[in-house]
């Protein structure tokens, strides 16, 4: 008898992996947001066509195609002017949108804490950068919001020099944070300067006054959000969206089909297109089910003793009377990035996540040193809150009676505040330069030749063409000595890249 394709032993190595993690009981508060739950490709392959007659050229589509059609209804959802799909993630669009607002050798104001991939883009453009600083939020240790203040400051102060050609943050953060972003559009337009929002965790915020006010709506000239991260759709499926006319519409779909495939994947456009329709059908209904289970979960959590559920301090009903307000260290918070603090349970993030993992088969998002992060979406169960409910709660207790409040008192809490290194070249000019091994307790005074950063979540320590400090070596030896993987070392050793 022959033996069915379901249970046939083929495939290679990794398709057999995620065929058993499939099967598993483990449960995974992270991306991508169907959570493995909800999709409609019972059999991908049979979907897996390429450009032919009937269905349209994402690079080159039709007046009245099917993907010209699957584009403007995202724009109609999202309240856009023009909408396009992405297949390579928020990644290709942050490329696209950086180079088709920029000149080479042209100047951009960024905020510090964005994604490795701005930096790329700047990289590739040999732009001149100058950084925007986040506000630090202390009793997290993490990344606040950009204040408007310093945006209109930098402008000025630069604008005197050069043109600056653009302006990019990213709202939310990846521990869920958000800045002003309707008063920073409002000040880029007043100095004719295009905003790039990579708001790649917020594809969410413009289905439910739960979440908060969406880039596109707030004013910013290009958004891009990455559908999969938090909504119903595969791997690499992302959004941009463009209004106004400060950004360069013509330029930017230019670079699109710069930086991505000529042959884009039906199977991941589908999944976008899947994505809207659910939404367009049963958004309302989807996302009420999922603000209640939300809801419901957040204040299940209040009596965690030793553990903390963050965020509810950082919305904005409470946060007109709270302090961080007046440093507008924050504006609003995602609710659904579940953010909690070790700082006072005596464990690291890491070591939580890992008893989380082993203990309870519970994957979270991110670990950092003293928190960590999970995603839900609207494809979260009761089951899946229920059961993270009672490993916290568990865990919580564990803490709490076995903890020795001396010892747990006298772990150091360390911020780690984005650092402003000097920049002797810009990163472009770096990546042309010879580069040599040194051993990173040798490095103080030399010039980085590569990125150093964690991932997730993907924000460089060091960007090539920095002078490296001794406070930065030490930084990275505090994140080996804490266990995690620090990229951009080489051979997973105590060796950094430096330019010759």
């Amino acid at each position: 008898m022959t033996e069915s394709r379901e249970t046939a032993d083929f495939g290679g190595p990794l398709y057999r992996k995620l065929r058993e993690y499939g099967n598993s009981d483990y449960y995974g508060f992270h991306m991508p947001g169907h959570k493995r739950r909800i999709g409609s490709f019972e059999d991908p392959y049979r979907f897996d066509i390429t450009e032919i007659d009937g269905f349209d050229d994402l690079h080159h589509p039709e007046e009245e195609g099917i993907l010209t059609k699957a584009q403007k209804r995202a724009a109609r959802l999202y309240k856009a002017e023009e909408t396009h799909f992405l297949v390579n993630g928020s990644t290709g669009g942050i490329l696209s949108a950086v180079s088709g607002c920029t000149h080479r050798g042209g100047q951009i104001l960024m905020a510090r804490n964005c994604h490795r991939s701005v930096y790329h883009a700047a990289e590739l453009r040999n732009l001149r950068v100058t950084y925007l600083y986040p506000q630090q939020i202390l009793s997290l240790g993490i990344n606040g919001a950009i204040c408007p203040e310093d945006v209109e400051k930098a402008l000025k102060q630069t604008s005197a020099d050069t043109e600056t050609e653009a302006v990019v943050i990213t709202s939310p953060t990846y521990d869920g944070i958000c800045s002003d972003v309707r008063t920073i559009a409002q000040i880029c337009h007043k100095y004719g300067t295009p905003l790039i929002v990579d708001q790649a965790h917020g594809a969410h915020f413009p289905f439910s006054d739960y979440f908060p006010e969406d880039a596109v709506s707030a004013g910013a000239d290009v958004v891009i959000h990455s559908v999969h991260k938090t909504l119903p759709s595969m791997t690499q499926t992302a959004l941009l969206h463009i209004q106004g006319e400060l950004a360069d519409r013509e330029r930017i779909r230019h670079f699109l089909s710069v930086y991505q495939s000529s042959s884009p994947s039906y199977v991941l456009m589908a999944s976008i297109d899947a994505c809207m329709e659910l939404l367009e059908n049963r958004g309302e209904e989807l996302f009420c089910d999922h603000v209640k289970k939300l809801e419901n979960f957040r204040r299940s959590c209040q009596d965690l003793k030793a553990l903390r559920l963050a965020g509810e301090e950082f919305c904005p009903a409470i946060l007109q009377e709270n302090y961080l307000s007046r440093q507008k260290a924050v504006t609003d918070f995602d609710r659904s990035k579940l953010l909690i603090s070790t700082r006072g349970a005596g464990i690291t993030g890491s070591r939580l996540s890992d008893l989380l993992l082993e203990r309870y088969h519970l994957q979270m998002e991110m670990a950092a040193s003293d928190y960590v992060v999970g995603i839900a979406s609207l494809a979260d169960t009761q089951e899946g809150f229920a059961r993270l409910g009672r490993a916290l709660h568990e865990l919580d207790r564990e803490l709490e009676n076995q903890r020795d409040r001396k010892e747990r008192n006298s772990r150091k809490l360390q911020h780690f505040c984005l650092p402003a290194f000097q920049a002797v070249l810009t990163a472009g000019e770096a990546a042309e330069k010879a580069t040599e091994p040194v051993p990173l307790s040798d490095c103080a005074g030399r010039l980085a030749g590569t990125y150093v950063y964690l991932y997730p979540p993907g924000i460089p320590l060091l960007v090539p063409g920095e002078k490296i400090t001794p406070e930065a070596a030490e930084q990275i030896e505090k994140w080996i000595s804490d266990g995690f993987t620090v990229h951009g070392l080489a051979d997973e050793r105590q060796i950094l890249t430096v330019c010759g």
